[in-house]
């Protein structure tokens, strides 16, 4: 498997990139959840050039019209934080699943527990491939309505809601402490049970099968076509993106980045909401041309 980590102080690659990897929410989508017409025209122009695009996000993969129409020639996206890398050709309701790392249920309960323990007034949601459940105090913050509403180890035992359907990641959130500090104790708490990142500005975390990260799902698809780290661009903002930035040849945090991203990335361009991931495609484009 191809390693998912650069040394830190690694330069950035200056190798012609084969593939951009960017992240949706906060780095290529705009505050308004709008693909710019400008960042339109600059991932067709890298497709153009041979460059392929995947979208890497921690979004569901039923979140993923956003960007339906800006599906390129291999239709993939990285989907859950790694979590799944699923087909979009399809479209809106009917993308297919490719590749599932898992979340096996006892590492959840495990997690949950531990979490707990911890941060005593931890609430959680459980993502699935297809279904999303939460406890009945886990506040109404997503795009949907829940398939069910219960204690998270009914949630997660054997014969549960989605029962023999892959859960993807747990999404833990608390009222009170900062967001920084619960995804400190969380990863204190849970080890190597799980791995544990955020990308909400609320403390809401994310909890994953262990290993799994956007770095780690993009390194297997990179392997898969050959493309080495250095021919991989990459753009984030959030403490998720951060082994995906550290790991590809040349990274940029946006403008609007948290501090941890700034500091792994090798870049940085200006924010979302003024296209920055079109800002630096346009200018790799020309230095590559």
């Amino acid at each position: 498997m191809t390693s998912a980590t650069r040394r830190p102080g690694t330069p950035a690659s200056t190798l012609p990139p084969r593939l951009i990897a960017t992240d949706l929410d906060g780095t290529l989508l705009r505050d308004d959840k709008s693909v710019s017409p400008r960042t339109v025209a600059a991932l067709a122009a890298a497709e153009q050039a041979g460059i392929e695009v995947f979208f890497v996000t921690g979004r569901p993969a039923r979140w993923m019209d956003v960007v339906s129409d800006h599906v390129h020639g291999h239709g993939l996206a990285i989907c859950g934080n790694g979590a799944a890398v699923v087909d979009l050709h399809g479209g809106p309701g009917a993308h297919r699943f490719v590749k599932i790392r898992e979340l096996a249920r006892e590492n959840a309960l495990d997690a949950v527990r531990l979490l707990r323990d911890a941060a005593p007034g931890t609430v959680v949601a459980v993502e699935q491939t297809y279904g999303f459940h939460q406890e009945p105090d886990y506040p109404k913050m997503h795009m949907e309505a829940p398939d069910t509403l219960a204690p998270a180890e009914e949630l997660l035992a054997p014969d549960g809601p989605g029962a023999g359907e892959p859960v993807l990641k747990i999404l833990a959130y608390h009222h009170e402490i900062a967001p920084d500090d619960f995804l400190m104790t969380a990863r204190l708490a849970i080890g190597d049970r799980a791995n544990v990142t955020r990308s909400s500005p609320s403390a809401l975390l994310e909890i994953s099968g262990p290993g799994v990260s956007k770095a780690s799902t993009l390194a297997l698809c990179c392997a898969e076509r050959g493309i080495s780290h250095e021919e991989v661009v990459a753009f984030g903002d959030m403490p998720n993106d951060v082994e995906m930035l550290s790991w590809a040849g040349r990274s940029y945090a946006m403008g609007n980045a948290h501090p941890d991203v700034i500091a792994a990335a090798s870049g940085r361009t200006v924010a979302n909401n003024e296209d920055g991931v079109a800002v630096v495609i346009e200018r790799i484009l020309a230095e590559h041309g």
